[in-house]
């Protein structure tokens, strides 16, 4: 390796502050509660327990963990507390040899097993099945595995969407969608200063704690993340474009460095999203799993989320033909509409005026009854001042 290679290399690592390690340990030491459906009760699980847990039944069972990381926004609110993204779920990185199906099968069965410990005292747990855990606490669980990718992901359930999701990599090629979210924050060193100090952490002791910019450069990620700036790397490499991600990313203020780099980074995005999503059922899909994950609590974002979107794909598209446009277009504003009578705003919006003509598939979608009885076929709004609008096709 060069020392040019050596000095890339070392750009991407940065030391924790003594107030980034003190956000860490209080991130580790929250309660989450993992919410059980049916009659199967609530667990109370702190991510450094689960953590420890998870990595020794992995190594009890000969599966080695090289690192365990924290990720995405959780760990950007570590780096930089006023960020303005807040974080929600939090995404834990166990860093293993997935060889064969089996060593999948394996990690499963681990993580299933270790939620028995934290069931509350009284439960019999001599009758329940694994299979029965993942029915009652596993709100999704993916498998990736391909040339280049080889994971999976087991996300545990919480109703206000602070799921604790943990993540079992070998080999990912794409890490990150934009520079403010790929940082990656390593916990061993504290998790084995929990274990091994007797003497409580302070800002003349505590362990060296290291991140990493998957994006490459550490300061130039944080600086983006400080000044709320978007930028990536190959957009169109990113499932989806990022296009969700990024029309978010304005809705909280973030902008891109500049205008032309602005239109350069819509129109890979929006090709890339309408390749992985073509028809307009999965779009349909798609859009509504996005509002559900990522807004919950800020269900007043929602709207403000689809107006952006609506603007940048009205803007951006270059791929597509102009009917399978309208289309999409169509969708985004009967989203939008729907959002607005669910959050019973509707009744409020002042000088609207009415030019739009949803599409026939428009019908199949659980529209609020409000919507259904107050605004006809021929709908759509003008800006006020709450910038309440839906554009004309």
């Amino acid at each position: 390796m060069s020392s040019g290679d050596v000095s890339e290399q070392s750009r991407r690592f940065c030391v924790l502050s003594w107030e980034q390690v003190q956000r860490l340990d209080s991130i580790l030491g929250e309660t989450v509660p993992i919410h059980g459906r049916g009659n199967f009760p609530t667990l109370s699980v702190q991510p450094r327990q689960i953590v420890q847990v998870v990595r020794a039944r992995l190594e009890e069972r000969g599966v080695s963990v090289r690192d365990v990381r924290l990720n995405g926004s959780a760990a950007s609110h570590v780096l930089h507390q006023d960020t303005g993204l807040g974080y929600k779920d939090l995404d834990l990185i166990f860093r293993v040899s997935l060889s064969d199906d089996q060593a999948f099968h394996l990690v499963k069965d681990v993580v299933l097993d270790s939620l028995l410990d934290f069931l509350p005292e009284g439960v019999s747990k001599d009758r329940i099945s694994a299979l029965t855990l993942k029915e009652a606490y596993v709100q999704k669980l993916v498998k990736v595995c391909n040339d280049t990718d080889r994971w999976s992901l087991i996300s545990l359930s919480n109703n206000t969407g602070k799921n604790v999701e943990l993540k079992f990599v070998d080999s990912l090629r794409r890490q990150f969608e934009f520079s403010v979210d790929s940082f990656q924050i390593s916990l061993d060193s504290l998790l084995l200063f929990d274990r091994c100090s007797e003497t409580p952490m302070s800002e003349s002791f505590h362990p060296t704690v290291l991140g990493e910019s998957m994006y490459g450069d550490f300061e130039e990620a944080l600086s983006h993340l400080c000044q709320k700036v978007i930028a990536t790397r190959s957009p169109e490499e990113i499932r989806g474009g990022g296009l969700l991600k990024y029309c978010h990313l304005l809705v909280r203020g973030f902008r891109p460095a500049s205008e032309a780099e602005m239109k350069s980074l819509q129109r890979y995005m929006c090709s890339r999203f309408f390749i992985d999503f073509p028809d307009i059922g999965e779009q349909q899909r798609k859009l509504e799993a996005y509002l559900q994950n990522h807004f919950a609590g800020m269900e007043h974002k929602r709207y403000d989320c689809l107006v952006t979107l609506h603007h940048v794909v009205n803007e951006s598209t270059v791929c597509l033909m102009g009917h399978e446009r309208r289309q999409t277009l169509n969708l985004i504003s009967m989203l939008a509409l729907r959002v607005l009578a669910e959050q019973n705003a509707i009744p409020t919006v002042t000088n609207v005026t009415c030019y739009y003509q949803p599409a026939p598939y428009v019908r199949d979608i659980n529209f609020n009854n409000y919507y259904i009885a107050h605004v006809q076929p021929l709908v759509t709004t003008c800006t006020n001042s709450y910038q309440t609008w839906l554009p004309c096709n």
